[in-house]
């Protein structure tokens, strides 16, 4: 019997840091505030609630006044930071650097000229997503949400057009979406895209191929909020139909497991390791 983690699988970089920044805190005071779940993962939210996390929503934050508010990794808009500075509130930024870049890309963008000059901010993505209200925050909300194909009619191709992708999205679908706008680009009309997605996601794809298709079962671990982790499900089930997603060990099927030579179990960016240990510990008392 084979049953193999996937070494590839597990927090990325800005998660990481993000948990990192709050366990420091905790083991400090005890308590945080947090702006958000911290990561797409409930097990992971209710394990950093135990050791005194406290998520919040931005209502809440605008109720708070000299306390410590951590901000997640996906990033937040100008006027949470205003609304912390007004309130006296001590930023703890988890934001990722590769958001923190693309925030920065959109908003020298938007800013380069004024009026009906300013270029049509277009971002890839999925509307209400946390990193999304971000990233049209800093276009004073004027950026238009696209996310997916069907869509492509509400862009404006009378008007100069600046494409940005939300940075946990599909590569390949990104880009179709700019080979579709350059179909319908006419006249003087300027289009730009850029490429702003997360190779913590997109260079997974192929390794994440290649682990599914080597077992004859696979076990995906994942939150139902992660955007990352349905794209990377995807492309699980592409490669082997045999492939399950499940939040924790407790959604397994033992039927599953019954004449199975070998077993792999991943996960998103947004899965902790420990749980998927968790997974593997399951299938080990299961499989005997």
């Amino acid at each position: 019997m084979i049953i193999e983690i996937d070494n590839g699988s597990g927090f990325c970089f800005g998660v990481t840091t993000a948990i990192s920044k709050a366990e420091e805190e905790l083991n400090k005071t005890g308590h945080l505030y947090c702006l958000g779940d911290i990561v797409h993962n409930s097990n992971e939210v209710e394990r950093l609630k135990q050791k005194g996390l406290e998520t919040i929503t931005h209502d809440q934050l605008r109720q708070l006044k000299n306390v410590k508010v951590l901000l997640r990794a996906h990033g937040e808009p100008p006027e949470t930071y205003e609304i912390a500075k007004q309130n006296n509130i001590e930023i703890i930024d988890a934001t990722c650097p590769v958001v923190l870049q693309l925030q920065r890309r959109i908003n020298k963008s938007y800013n380069e000229c004024d009026g009906n000059e300013r270029p049509q901010i277009v971002i890839y993505g999925k509307r209400g997503h946390a990193e999304v209200n971000g990233l049209v925050g800093q276009t004073q909300g004027n950026a238009l949400v696209i996310e997916n194909l069907d869509e492509i009619d509400k862009i404006d191709f009378t008007r100069d057009i600046y494409l940005y992708s939300q940075t946990t999205k599909s590569l390949q679908e990104f880009k179709t979406l700019v080979e579709e706008i350059e179909k319908r680009i006419n006249g003087n009309v300027v289009f730009k895209s850029y490429d702003t997605i997360c190779r913590s996601v997109a260079n997974r794809i192929p390794q994440i191929r290649q682990f599914a298709s080597r077992h004859e079962l696979i076990l995906f671990v994942c939150g139902s909020k992660s955007s990352n982790g349905k794209i990377l499900f995807a492309e699980c089930h592409d490669a082997n139909p045999n492939s399950h997603m499940i939040s924790n060990e407790n959604e397994i099927d033992p039927s599953w497991l019954e004449g199975k030579h070998s077993i792999g179990i991943c996960g998103a960016t947004s899965t902790p390791r420990w749980l998927m240990n968790q997974v593997k510990n399951f299938v080990e008392k299961n499989t005997k």
